[in-house]
């Protein structure tokens, strides 16, 4: 299946500007990624995602793109701007919307969500579903998840309200020493006033949600806005009908849930888990 490069958007973001400029310049030199990979000694994939906006650089990818092209700087310069965003276009709405919240609620199906979660657990995370990706792409992109935490510590924080299945809780990310401190941390915060930690556990058995993530935020004079999220997509929902039919969803799951006090048992029962494990013998 030949390559489909994405839409950019190069009037709306830097990230974008800079990787339309990779691929105007390099369809003006009729070289295909694969010839500017080899002329750059860069990795095709890690090229592509570039391109895309949906990665960035972390070494001298810029120097040599003007080397290459003979643009004077020019994507040192955009590359400058670029690097201050440190979210894909994909992922920026949603950055947005969360900083603007009043109110989260978020049940997550395979994994802690990402307002929780340890910078270890962040970047076993990434490393998970970015197999291909750079380690120094991979601790950019934990740095700005952990970064986005900040908006819990502020001194009128929104408020949040977490369902974390309990697939996420014993499912190993990074080994048991990962996970037990995620546990721990787990329990701390849900000390904190603002936040309120339910575990939808194994025996509440199938519901709509299964399969993927779901948040609703609360924005101020605003109606309610929700976003579901899978491993290869995201998409936010807008009509009143159909985010209605979200909260009656996230009613649901509340309602099967155990309670704070229940959940936080069993979250120690699994941190007890994960510090006596023994990895199985082959």
């Amino acid at each position: 299946m030949p390559f489909q490069p994405r839409e950019l958007f190069p009037d709306r973001s830097a990230r974008d500007l800079f990787g339309a400029e990779i691929r105007r310049h390099r369809e003006k030199a009729d070289m295909s990624l694969r010839r500017l990979s080899e002329v750059l000694n860069y990795s095709k994939s890690h090229l592509a995602r570039i391109e895309a906006a949906e990665s960035l650089p972390y070494d001298d990818l810029p120097a040599k793109l003007d080397a290459c092209f003979g643009t004077d700087g020019m994507f040192a310069r955009l590359y400058a701007l670029a690097k201050n965003e440190p979210y894909p276009s994909k992922l920026r709405r949603v950055v947005e919307v969360e900083r603007r919240a009043v109110a989260i609620e978020e049940y997550a199906c395979a994994t802690i969500p990402g307002l929780l979660q340890t910078p270890e657990l962040a970047k076993e995370s990434l490393r998970i579903g970015n197999r291909f990706a750079p380690e120094a792409e991979i601790e950019a992109w934990a740095k700005a998840r952990i970064d986005r935490q900040a908006r819990l510590a502020e001194p009128r924080p929104p408020h949040c309200w977490f369902i974390v299945d309990e697939a996420a809780l014993r499912r190993a990310a990074g080994g048991p020493e990962v996970m037990r401190s995620q546990m721990a941390s787990l329990l701390d915060r849900g000390t904190h006033p603002y936040v309120t930690i339910q575990v939808l556990p194994f025996r509440a058995g199938q519901h709509v949600e299964a399969g993927g993530s779901l948040m609703l935020y609360t924005l101020p004079n605003e109606p309610l806005l929700a976003y579901e999220e899978g491993s290869r997509f995201g998409t936010f929902i807008e009509d009143r009908d159909r985010v209605a039919e979200r909260r009656k969803n996230y009613d649901l799951l509340r309602a099967m849930a155990l309670s704070p006090l229940d959940s936080e048992a069993m979250i120690r029962a699994v941190m007890k888990d994960w510090t006596s494990w023994e990895a199985p013998q082959i």
